[in-house]
Order: C-alpha cells, then structure tokens, then sequence
C-alpha cells in the first residue's frame, strides 16, 4: 500500500503523459477509464475519460481528491493500471483481495511535458486550420482568400472539422492498398463531402472514388462543377433516391448526414448489405416511431407531446444502433456537435468486425412494450438478415 501511494504521490502532476486503467474485476458498464492533466484557470485538474461499449463519459477531478479515487480504483474496480509520468512508467497489478504489485521503469521514449499544451482554454488545433486556405471552403463562403473564416459561417467550419475527426478517428480501419468506394447519401451543399475527399486524398493520400447522391438536380450540378474547378477528378455528385441507388456494388463506407426520417433507414441497410466497413450516420427528423409509440405505463410522460417526439428520436437511434450491433459491426452513439449548434447533434458510427452484439430478443421485446415497427428492421428481415 505505502508503495502505491508513493507512485501516487509520484505521478500525479502536470508531466502525466499516460494513465489508463484496464481490465475490470467485476462486470460493469465501465471498461476502461483514461486520465490526463489539464489546467483550468491556473489549477492544476485531472479529467478522466470513462469508457463503455458504446460511450465515453467524462469528469474533472481536483488534485487534492485524486489520489483518494484512484487508490479506490486500482485496489477494487480494476486489476490493471498503466502509468507514464516524467521518465518514469508503472505497471500496477491488483489481484482479488486488493493486494497490489508495482512494476517500475525508465520511461525512454519521454519526452519533456510541456505545460502551458496542458492549457485547458488554448486555441483549438482544427485538422484544417484557420490561416490556410483551402480552396473548396473558399468557394462554398467559409473562408476567404486569405483563410480565414467567414464569421458568420464559424459554426460550419468547427462542424467540418468535428467531421474530419470522426474521419480520422476510423482512417486506420480502411484499406490503403486498393481504392476506397465512398458513398454520402443526401450530400446536400456537401460541405462534408468535399472535406471528406480533401482529408482523405488531398492530406493523406488515400485512393478514393467518391459519389456524393442527392435528390436536388440544382445542387448536383453546382457540386459537379466545383469538383471540376478543384481537379477532383474522383469526386462525383449524382441526381437520386438513396432508396433506388445501385451505382455501385461494393463499398468501403458510408456516410449519411441529415438523412430525412426512413432515408436513414434506407442508407443504412444499403450499407449493410454492401458490407461497409466504416457507417458514419447522423440521422435527422425521426418521426416514424412518433407515430406509433403507445404504452398505457408511459401515457403521463407521452401526454406531452415535444417529451414524446424526443424519446421516440432517441429511441429510433438507439434501436438503429442495435440493429447494426446484430448485423456485426461495432457501434457507437456519439454527439457530433454542441446541441446549441444544432438539434441534430448525435451520430452514429459503425465499424464492421463480423462479430454480432445485439440482442435480437431484448430489442424485439422493446418493440412489443412500445407497439413499435422500425423501417431498418423491416428492411433487413426482407433480405434476411435478421432473426
């Protein structure tokens, strides 16, 4: 205990490079749980970031109080704990009764924190940053030629940005040695489509061939000739239904944004059915479950009206989700951007392992409790694909 405690003492300042512990003695929604310093207002707060299956949760902890929590943690929530901290690395081993073994190293590849990076309010480092111009933001009125950004387009710019991140975040789950296929549904102005292809080609030197669909002849034609204009010679917008579409045999991902209500449903079995490896989907005005969610236990809650339009949005997510999760990919439910930016702020992202996690009977006992049918489910039974 004294040598834990020591570590402790040791590694909980602002040279934190790395702590995560790991391994959970008991079942439980937590996973694993990552820790790092920040400094908010010139204190020094430690901000650990909880993971589930499907979510991270995230909490601030003082200085003076993380010890306490963390001993608390190593000696009866977890039988694992890295730590990288100065020059020093610690492998923490706890067994059944609390008992604790430390593992101690020099940590060679340190490299000297730097404090004011710790700085909690710091200017953001966007994956497109202010000051560089990019020609496609340029042309769609996000920056000017100088780049920088068009104040009153700021709130577009972090959303492409939050994108990128989300693109980022499952670039290594895509093949480099052969060409990608992406597929954006309901492109739109395609902001995203755009800085999709720009991320992927253009920094980072994926083969991609890119199909941009949505229903707006107007909008198709304007997007074809800006892609024109910028070279993007595998970039195309086509004119059509996501539900009609057959462009295309294969494809490695698929991104719906704003899909209208069932469109989502559509898309994301079309993605199924082509074995995408990576399903990035905001869904958008979800009013199909609205409609049909009865349940006398729940009748003073569904009375009001704008409390049952939002439980049957998140319910239509959720049950998206767990039909993907059926369908084998690994799916997460994430915020996409500030609900004060939007209403349409959660995303869905979905990574193909061929390992199926749903429940099949909890979510058909779902849909018996509330009286409800979904589109996906209805879609994906007919190529049977589910139970």
């Amino acid at each position: 205990m004294k040598q834990l405690e020591d570590v402790l003492e040791e590694a909980l300042n602002w040279e934190l490079a790395d702590l995560t512990l790991s391994s959970p003695k008991k079942a439980g929604d937590i996973q694993k749980i990552k820790v790092r310093p920040v400094i908010i207002k010139d204190r020094l707060i430690f901000q650990a970031a909880q993971y589930t299956k499907t979510q991270v949760f995230h909490k601030n902890i003082e200085e003076d109080q993380m010890k306490e929590w963390l001993t608390d943690l190593i000696q009866n929530e977890f039988k694992q704990t890295q730590i990288k901290s100065g020059d020093r690395e610690y492998t923490i081993l706890s067994g059944k009764k609390g008992n604790v073994t430390v593992k101690e190293r020099k940590n060679r590849s340190c490299k000297k924190a730097d404090k004011t990076s710790l700085e909690h309010n710091r200017k953001k480092t966007y994956i497109l940053p202010e000051g560089t111009p990019v020609p496609f933001l340029i042309d769609l009125g996000v920056m000017t030629s100088e780049g920088k950004i068009v104040r009153s387009k700021y709130d577009k710019y972090r959303q492409i940005n939050r994108f990128l991140e989300f693109i980022r975040d499952v670039s290594d789950k895509l093949p480099k040695d052969k060409e990608l296929t992406i597929v954006d549904f309901g492109c739109g102005k395609s902001y995203l489509t755009f800085a999709m292809y720009y991320y992927l080609k253009i920094m980072n030197g994926y083969r991609v061939r890119m199909i941009g669909l949505d229903l707006k002849s107007d909008v198709i034609q304007h997007c074809n000739e800006l892609a024109k204009r910028f070279d993007y010679e595998e970039l195309t917008f086509l004119e059509g239904d996501i539900s009609s579409f057959e462009g295309v045999n294969q494809v490695d991902m698929v991104v719906t944004l704003h899909a209208c209500d069932t469109a989502t449903d559509f898309a994301l079995d079309k993605a199924i059915r082509w074995g995408a490896k990576v399903i990035l989907s905001v869904p958008c005005c979800q009013h199909e479950l609205n409609a049909q969610l009865k349940n006398d236990r729940m009748q003073p809650i569904f009375k009001y009206g704008i409390i049952k339009e939002r439980m049957a949005a998140l319910m239509t997510d959720a049950l998206r989700a767990n039909l993907l999760e059926q369908a084998g990919y690994e799916t997460q439910i994430l915020e996409f951007i500030e609900l004060e930016h939007t209403p349409k702020n959660l995303l869905i992202r979905a990574v193909k392992t061929d390992k199926k996690q749903g429940n099949m009977d909890a979510y058909k006992k779902v849909c018996d409790e509330f009286g409800i049918s979904t589109t996906l489910a209805r879609l994906q039974e007919h190529e049977g694909m589910t139970v």
